[in-house]
């Protein structure tokens, strides 16, 4: 088996190339995975491409971007938990000898732990590449006081419509999503979608806000019913910062979501297969990986595009 892969590699900030890179040799706990599809994520992935990403645990240049990877396991260790054949989700991979991974899930082939990898379903195809965000998503809704699920969701992107998705799924009452663009408001699938500038509720319970926008709070503060919570599910490069009185007065909670845990992936591939979660529509732009230069172009700059998904298949 070949000790080589083809990969997006981030040479530096703003240079990317397509090329081969070294993989290490598979321990015994190890699987390695022909990879079909991988996903570009416009938070993190862009934050890397503008070299504006806080430190993280082996950031440094060259490295292989991306968490959202789907593929095919070609050989496994003695786990004994997967099949030759199994399709699976991969969450990125550090298994490279001449480049960093961070997060590593760009090429066609990885080389990861076996306990990292996710079987799924012939049924899902390339949406699997979605699941990590459902993960953040589910994340994210959990995240507040017990029982209470968010009403308002910030940000009609990929990430704010799984956030509105999920709230359905799990039983809720539709949300309200506050979208500034208006080619982005379209395309809800079971809640409204609104200008922000036309708000007049002051009621929320619970806002959830994958928008990213730092400056933000002070707004959403202003729209919260007394004892109301805000959950931070964004990632946001700039400080966070709010005026006082204001939060003070309707003693506000702020909660903050972190990185997705594998329960909660695992329990978004059960919602996706019990048929209570869609993932439909929310993929609207491909490209052969070859051209992933102008497919990450286009997944960065073009308002249109919610998910751009990379196809490895014809690397093979």
């Amino acid at each position: 088996m070949s000790s080589q892969a083809t990969a997006v590699v981030f040479e530096q900030p703003g240079k990317m190339s397509v090329r081969k890179v070294g993989l290490v040799e598979p321990g015994e706990g190890d699987c390695v995975i022909d990879i079909e599809w991988s996903g570009i994520s416009t938070g993190t992935e862009r934050l890397l491409w503008h070299g504006r990403m806080p430190a993280f645990p082996g950031l440094a240049y060259p490295l292989v971007p991306g968490y959202e990877s789907v593929g095919r396991v070609a050989a496994v260790g003695d786990s004994g938990a997967l099949t030759v054949g199994e399709r699976v989700f991969v969450p990125g991979s550090r298994g490279y000898t001449d480049v960093q991974g961070l997060f590593g899930g760009a090429a066609d082939r990885l080389v990861v732990d076996a306990r990292r990898v996710t079987p799924l379903s012939d049924a899902l195809g390339e949406e699997a590449a979605l699941l990590a965000l459902a993960a953040t998503a589910l994340r994210a809704v959990t995240r507040g006081p017990e029982g209470v699920l968010p009403d308002l969701v910030i940000g009609h992107g990929v990430l704010g419509r799984l956030v509105a998705r999920v709230v359905l799924a799990l039983g809720g009452e539709a949300p309200t999503v506050w979208e500034r663009d208006a080619s982005r408001r379209a395309g809800a699938n079971g809640y409204p979608v609104i200008d922000p500038g036309s708000e007049t509720r002051r009621d929320y319970r619970l806002i959830c806000d994958v928008s990213g926008a730092a400056g933000l709070l002070d707004t959403l503060v202003g729209h919260l019913a007394p004892g109301g919570c805000i959950v931070l599910a964004g990632f946001y490069e700039e400080p966070v910062s709010f005026t006082f009185p204001p939060a003070f007065m309707r003693e506000a909670q702020l909660r903050i979501s972190a990185e997705w845990q594998q329960e909660d992936l695992e329990a978004v591939v059960r919602l996706v297969a019990d048929g209570r979660l869609d993932l439909d529509g929310l993929i609207t732009h491909r490209q052969p990986a070859a051209q992933a230069a102008p497919a990450y172009r286009q997944a960065f700059g073009d308002s249109e595009c919610l998910k751009m998904i990379l196809d490895w298949r014809s690397a093979k």
